[in-house]
């Protein structure tokens, strides 16, 4: 097995850290303009419809459009920090494979 060197390990929780960070910051962004694009219809269909008007009180309303915000959070996390991860993996690899000697 392979020794592993404080170094290297501290290395790899700056780059996690780093993922977390972007996926928080991308989740962010999203969960904003998913709460505008929910708001607006959703706000605009009960000054419209008769329905909505009776049906949709502003909890309802608050629920719909966190709903879609708290959505938008972790589908958009999730997916930018496995892009990351996997993008921070792919330069590891190489790396490591420049720095080994050749045969």
């Amino acid at each position: 097995m392979s020794s592993v060197t404080r170094a290297a390990l501290d290395q790899k929780v700056a780059m996690a850290k780093r993922c977390a960070h972007e996926g928080v910051m991308a989740g962010a962004k999203a969960a904003v303009v998913a709460s505008v694009a929910a708001a607006i219809p959703t706000l605009a269909s009960v000054r419209m419809l008769p329905w909505a008007r009776a049906n949709l009180n502003p909890t309802a309303q608050a629920l719909i459009i966190s709903t879609v915000a708290g959505a938008a959070y972790f589908i958009v996390a999730d997916k930018t920090v496995l892009a990351t991860a996997r993008r921070n993996s792919f330069q590891s690899t190489h790396q490591v494979n420049t720095h080994m000697p050749k045969n």
